[in-house]
C-alpha cells in the first residue's frame, strides 16, 4: 500500500479527493470514533507518490510511503 490514512485523525474534509491528480481517494461510508466519515484510498495502485494529498491534509492524517 502506497497511501496510509490514519482514520482517527481524518475529518472527511475531502481535500485529498479534490487534490489527487490520479483520483486515488473517495469519502467512504466508514465513520471514525469522532463521528466523521473518513477518506479511503480506494485506488491506491494508481498512486504515483506525488505527495500532494499528504501536503494538503490539514489534519496530517495521510502518509505516502515510498
Amino acid at each position: 500500500m502506497a497511501v496510509y490514512i490514519d482514520k482517527n485523525l481524518c475529518k472527511g474534509c475531502a481535500l485529498c479527493v479534490i487534490r489527487c491528480p490520479r483520483k486515488v481517494f473517495e469519502i467512504s461510508s466508514e465513520v471514525n470514533r469522532k463521528g466523521f466519515t473518513v477518506a479511503a484510498a480506494v485506488r491506491d495502485g494508481d498512486c504515483v507518490k506525488c505527495g500532494l494529498c499528504e501536503k494538503t491534509c490539514p489534519d496530517l492524517a495521510i502518509r505516502v510511503a515510498g
